[in-house]
């Protein structure tokens, strides 16, 4: 796991950011991220035929990265992120837009420029020219990854969810990486049974 330091795309920010990503054709790719929390090699190897329509879910079995210049498939970082995660209906919709664009293409998000997969360094530069257009605070891609948490947790999703979402071993580890949200959570929870209690005297 990165250790450096996370940080997020605030929710007022997030609209910012996605009309970045629409205004440069890239709109259901971010926003596939965004509400998924894929890491950056998942979500590049992603296939056409790894979107279920019906189902509303996307298989998770591989990942690109890049080594000495050349392209490599291989499985996701952890065994626990080989898995299908549902996503809601207006990603679908997304991406089969995306997919009417170059239908005959098997990868679910093709380089404009070569027609295969993105390289990874292409998708950071990307990202930087979002944040960039949208007047954003400077962060990496993987803190998308973050973002998606973080909002998450802050609209109602339980942690042990979370922790099956992301890939993680366990969800002690997603409360330990997100500790500086769940601990805000728990105290607006403390302050909402304070309250309650108060009316109650």
């Amino acid at each position: 796991m990165d250790r450096k330091e996370m940080k997020v795309i605030k929710p007022e920010q997030v609209g910012s950011y996605l009309q970045a990503a629409a205004a440069r054709n890239v709109l259901p790719m971010f926003f596939l991220e965004l509400i998924s929390g894929l890491r950056k090699g998942e979500l590049l190897a992603l296939l056409w035929g790894d979107l279920d329509i019906e189902k509303h879910s996307i298989s998770v079995t591989k990942s690109v990265s890049r080594r000495d210049g050349v392209l490599e498939i291989s499985p996701p970082k952890t065994r626990h992120s080989i898995q299908t995660i549902i996503i809601p209906q207006q990603a679908v919709d997304l991406l089969i837009q995306e997919h009417s664009l170059h239908p005959s293409n098997s990868y679910m998000f093709p380089s404009p420029v070569t027609g295969e997969m993105y390289c990874p360094d292409t998708i950071n530069h990307l990202h930087k020219k979002l944040l960039k257009d949208a007047g954003l605070e400077d962060c990496r891609f993987h803190d998308l990854r973050h973002t998606f948490a973080t909002l998450a947790l802050q609209n109602g999703v339980d942690v042990k969810t979370l922790s099956g979402i992301l890939g993680h071993y366990s969800s002690g580890f997603t409360l330990d990486t997100y500790t500086h949200v769940t601990t805000k959570m728990q105290e607006e929870a403390a302050e909402k049974m304070g309250h309650f209690m108060e009316m109650k005297l």
